[in-house]
């Protein structure tokens, strides 16, 4: 399936709407089923996952004028009927202005959760302290008043401040050059995806943010903190007892490494892509990934590649970078990486 826009008639009401085709085939340049699910409000930064029982989607919605912030939105749309072409519901749970960027698990892998397991959707504690929110999300779109979305369950994590550490968007990652834009790290947020996957003596959810951190070796005078890092989760066993089997946090080096995205295959191989820029001269932003096996030691990466080196710095005055950035598996063999 694919998140598209099309036209929309004048019977529909809205204002706005999510745009979802859902392809009717393996092949994604075939035909698609077509739907718009309206919304009140603007339903911004659209994140999904697909799960046994539906698609999952998060948004952060606004009012209709854009100027004030209602909250976090987690809706799931009926998916067997959008296999099949019917008409289909989105049941939605709005929260409040304290939750800011959800995500909802995303299933990987040919074993799915057990029967009847509900949706996982994890945010940054809004408290600012060191935990992840975890919520579950059971949807029935027959009787659609048996939904429930409950929590969260704190998982404590390790002490960490957010890359710019400011809501929505702050910039603060460096390019090389006079008068280049300082880069949105999104570090307020967790990003997408939360992955899921079923490995049948235990489960796993795999996370990844934006963080402060002191790179290898180099320690700064304001702080402590002296540039962006790469902070990742290993969660086991959401469904009754989610703990951290690991966690690290990946900054080798004085250039700032941001945007992460994360993912695991088959073999439990992890790998985490992300963009890499610094102040000094030739580190443009440039676009990085690292991995690790199952017997690299716990909460590490290896070195990291380079998939793309940059040649040039952002100079028009616009920060964004990079906010929709994706990890993920090929089903045709779950263990090759795309990096989007």
């Amino acid at each position: 399936w694919i998140v598209a826009q099309f036209d929309l008639g004048p019977s529909y009401t809205g204002p706005f709407f999510e745009c979802v085709a859902v392809s009717t085939t393996d092949d994604a340049t075939g035909s698609y089923n077509r739907y718009a699910f309206p919304f009140t409000n603007f339903p911004d930064y659209p994140k999904l996952g697909v799960w046994p029982d539906g698609y999952y989607f998060t948004f952060n919605n606004f009012n209709a004028a854009g100027t004030a912030y209602v909250g976090a939105d987690v809706c799931a749309a009926d998916r067997t009927h959008m296999l099949s072409g019917a008409a289909a519901t989105m049941q939605c749970f709005q929260q409040s202005s304290s939750y800011f960027g959800m995500l909802p698990s995303d299933l990987d892998g040919a074993t799915p959760p057990a029967a009847g397991t509900p949706n996982f959707v994890m945010v940054l504690d809004p408290s600012g302290s060191a935990d992840l929110d975890l919520f579950q999300f059971h949807v029935d779109f027959t009787t659609p008043a048996n939904s429930t979305f409950t929590g969260p369950t704190l998982i404590p994590v390790a002490a960490f401040t957010p890359l710019c550490n400011t809501q929505f968007r702050g910039a603060c990652v460096p390019q090389p050059g006079s008068g280049t834009d300082s880069l949105e790290s999104l570090g307020d947020r967790l990003m997408w995806r939360l992955v899921y996957r079923n490995f049948g003596d235990h489960t796993t959810l795999l996370a990844t943010h934006s963080i402060l951190a002191i790179s290898a070796g180099v320690r700064s005078a304001v702080g402590g903190s002296t540039t962006g890092g790469i902070r990742w989760y290993e969660i086991h066993n959401p469904e009754t007892s989610p703990t951290v089997f690991q966690s690290g946090t990946f900054a080798p080096d004085s250039q700032y490494r941001w945007m992460p995205a994360i993912a695991m295959d088959a073999d439990q191989n992890i790998a985490v892509g992300f963009s890499r820029s610094g102040a000094a001269a030739g580190q443009y932003p440039s676009i990085v990934y690292a991995g690790r096996v199952p017997t690299d030691p716990a909460g590490t990466l290896e070195s990291e590649v380079v998939l793309v080196a940059g040649l040039g710095s952002q100079t028009s005055g616009y920060n964004r970078w990079g906010d929709y950035s994706s990890l993920t598996i090929d089903p045709t063999d779950d263990c090759t990486f795309w990096f989007t």
